[in-house]
C-alpha cells in the first residue's frame, strides 16, 4: 500500500524530483505507518478516538519503567493494517523528548523500519 512520505527530519509532506507531493511504498510505507501510530496520542483521531498511544494516562507526569514505555508503543504499532509484529528501540531521551526506531514485520516476512 503506498501512502505520503514524511521527511523523517520535520515528519512532514515533501516534495518528489517534479515537485509533487512524494509517495513511499510498502514495505517502508507500513513502517512508517506504524511510526505515526506512535506519534499519535490516544483520542487524537477525531474519526476514532480509540487509536493511539495513551500518552497522558501512562505516560506523561508519570514515570513508568521502559518497558511500559515500550509496550504501549508496539501496541499502537500492531493497530495498523498489515503490521504482523512489531519491535520498538529507544534511541534516546533528550529534554524529555523520546526519539526512537520501529520495526515492523509484515505477513510475508519482510521487515522494515522508521524512525519517531
Amino acid at each position: 500500500m503506498d501512502s505520503l512520505y514524511l521527511d523523517p527530519a520535520t515528519w512532514d509532506l515533501a516534495v518528489d524530483a517534479s515537485g509533487s507531493i512524494a509517495v513511499c511504498a510498502d514495505p517502508y510505507a507500513l513502517a512508517q505507518n506504524a511510526a505515526t501510530a506512535i506519534r499519535t496520542f490516544l483520542g487524537e483521531v477525531y474519526y476514532d478516538t480509540t487509536i493511539g498511544v495513551p500518552y497522558w494516562s501512562d505516560i506523561l507526569g508519570h514515570f513508568p519503567s521502559l518497558a511500559v514505555v515500550k509496550a504501549d508503543l508496539v501496541a499502537a504499532a500492531e493497530t495498523v493494517t498489515g503490521v504482523t509484529s512489531a519491535q520498538v528501540f529507544i534511541t534516546s531521551v533528550v529534554n524529555r523528548q523520546l526519539s526512537g526506531q520501529v520495526q515492523v514485520t509484515d505477513a510475508n516476512g519482510n521487515v522494515s523500519a522508521a524512525s519517531f
